[in-house]
C-alpha cells in the first residue's frame, strides 16, 4: 500500500520529517530537563548546604511540593487542555516557568535565599509542568499524521528519559559550582527557549485561523474524570497497581542524595552519576520496551520484581558502582513499563476521553509522590539509607503480584464496560509498532 517515495521519507526520524513536531519535541526536552535539573539540584542543595538537621524531612517535603500540583490540579488541567488552544497552554506554561526560575536566580544572586522562597518557586514550576505535560500528549494528533502517532509517542516517552538524564547530570553539579543562582538561571533559559519554540509552531485546527475557538469547540461535552475512569475498569485497575508501586519507586529521588551523603560520603558528582544512571536506564528501556515480549501486565509484573531486586542490592552491599549499576536496571524497568502501558492506554482509551484521561492518569500515578517523599524523608532522619532501599524493594513485590493477576483486557479479570468500545481491543501492545 505504501509507495517507495513514502518509504524513503519515513526512513528519516519524525522530528526531521515534521518540523512542527520537531520544535515541540525540543521544547519538551528543554522543559523536562529544566524541571529535573531543578529537582535534583535543590534536593542536593537542601541535603548538602542549606539544612543541618532534619535533612531527610527537608528533602522529602521539597519532593512532595514538587509533585503536588499534578495531583491537586488534575480537574483544572483537564478542563483547560480540553477547552483551550493547546499551543497557547504550552507557550504560557513554559513562559511563566521561565519567569519564575529567572526571578529565583536573581533573588539568590543578590541576597540570601530563604527556604520558603525555594519551596514557593518549586510549587510554581511544578504547576506549570502539570499543565505542560498532559497538554503536549493530547496535542500530538494536531502535529503529526495518523500513521505517525506511535512514532510520536515513542519520541515523547524517550524524551522524558533523555531530558531526565540531562537534567540529572547538571542539577547537583551546577549547585556545587554556581549555587542556586546558577541553577535558576540555567532552568530559566531552558524554559524561555521552549516558550519561543512553541510560539513559532502552527498547530492543526478544525478551522484555520481560529486558534482558540477551534480547540475550545473540539470537545463539546467532555465527560467528568470519574466517568472516564468508571468506563475503563481494566485501565483503572492498572493505574491502582502502579499508584501503589510508585509509593516505593519514587522514593528513590529522596534516597539518592541521602545515600550519597550518609552512606557513601561523596558530593554532587556522585549524585549526578546516580541520577544519570537511573536516567540512562530509563532511556534504554524507552527504546527497547516495545521489543520486550509478553502481555503488558505480565511484563509489568516482571519489571517490578526485577526493580525490587535492583533496589534491594544497594541496601545489602554499599558501593558507588553497585548503586549506579542497580539504578540502570531499575531505570530500564521504568522505561519498559512506560512504553508498554502508554501504548496500551492509547489503544484502550477513546479519543474523546484522552484529554481528560491523560490528566487524570498523571494525577492518579502522582498521588503517591507527595506521600512517598514525606514518609521516606522522615524515615531518612531515623533509619539508614540502606534500610530505605530494602523497604522500597519489599514494597514493590505486592504491587507486582497484583499486576500479574489482572490478566488481559478481554479476560474475565479485565472485561470492561460495554459502553466503552475501545476497551474491547485485544491487540497486544507492541505488535504493530
Amino acid at each position: 500500500m505504501s509507495t517507495p517515495l513514502v518509504d524513503e521519507g519515513r526512513r528519516r526520524p519524525l522530528v526531521l520529517r515534521n518540523r512542527a513536531f520537531g520544535a515541540v519535541w525540543l521544547s519538551q526536552v528543554l522543559t523536562q530537563a529544566a524541571v529535573r535539573m531543578f529537582q535534583v539540584g535543590v534536593s542536593w542543595w537542601l541535603v548538602a548546604y542549606a539544612v543541618d538537621g532534619g535533612r531527610g524531612l527537608a528533602s522529602g517535603l521539597f519532593m512532595a511540593v514538587s509533585t503536588l500540583p499534578a495531583v491537586a490540579l488534575a480537574p483544572v488541567v483537564a478542563r483547560v487542555v480540553a477547552r483551550s488552544a493547546h499551543r497557547s497552554v504550552l507557550r504560557t506554561a513554559a513562559a511563566v516557568a521561565g519567569a519564575v526560575a529567572v526571578a529565583l536566580a536573581v533573588w539568590a544572586w543578590t541576597s540570601g535565599l530563604p527556604l520558603p522562597a525555594v519551596y514557593a518557586a518549586t510549587l510554581a514550576l511544578a504547576t506549570c509542568q502539570a499543565f505542560f505535560d498532559p497538554c503536549l500528549t493530547t496535542s500530538v494528533p494536531e502535529l503529526v499524521d495518523d500513521e505517525d502517532i506511535e512514532a510520536a509517542t515513542g519520541f515523547e516517552l524517550s524524551t522524558q528519559s533523555l531530558a531526565g538524564l540531562g537534567g540529572a547530570l547538571l542539577g547537583a553539579v551546577t549547585v556545587d559550582r554556581a549555587g542556586v543562582a546558577g541553577l535558576g538561571a540555567g532552568c530559566g533559559a531552558a524554559y524561555l527557549a521552549a516558550a519561543l519554540l512553541v510560539a513559532g509552531v502552527r498547530f492543526r485546527t478544525a478551522a484555520p485561523g481560529a486558534d482558540g475557538e477551534a480547540a475550545a469547540t473540539q470537545v463539546s461535552e467532555p465527560r467528568t474524570l470519574r466517568a472516564i475512569l468508571g468506563g475503563l475498569p481494566y485501565v483503572r485497575r492498572i493505574l491502582v497497581c502502579f499508584t501503589a508501586a510508585n509509593l516505593f519507586t519514587t522514593a528513590v529521588f529522596v534516597v539518592i542524595p541521602l545515600y550519597t551523603r550518609t552512606v557513601l560520603g561523596d558530593g554532587g558528582s556522585t549524585v549526578a552519576l546516580l541520577e544519570a544512571s537511573l536516567g540512562c536506564g530509563t532511556l534504554i528501556g524507552s527504546f527497547t520496551g516495545a521489543r520486550v515480549p509478553g502481555r503488558p501486565t505480565v511484563t509489568g509484573a516482571c519489571c517490578l520484581t526485577l526493580m525490587a531486586c535492583a533496589l534491594a542490592l544497594p541496601g545489602l552491599f554499599a558501593g558507588r558502582l553497585v548503586f549506579a549499576g542497580c539504578l540502570v536496571v531499575a531505570g530500564w524497568c521504568v522505561g519498559v513499563i512506560g512504553v508498554r502501558f502508554v501504548a496500551l492506554f492509547q489503544r484502550l482509551v477513546p479519543a474523546a476521553d484522552k484529554p481528560g484521561f491523560f490528566a487524570v492518569m498523571q494525577a492518579v500515578l502522582g498521588a503517591s509522590f507527595p506521600v512517598a517523599s514525606l514518609l521516606f524523608g522522615l524515615a531518612g532522619d531515623h533509619f539508614s539509607a540502606q534500610t530505605l532501599c530494602l523497604v522500597q524493594a519489599a514494597g514493590l513485590l505486592p504491587a507486582a503480584a497484583a499486576l500479574a493477576l489482572l490478566g488481559s483486557p478481554n479476560s474475565p479479570q479485565g472485561v470492561a464496560s460495554s459502553s466503552t468500545p475501545a476497551d474491547r481491543t485485544p491487540e497486544p501492545v507492541g505488535s504493530g509498532r
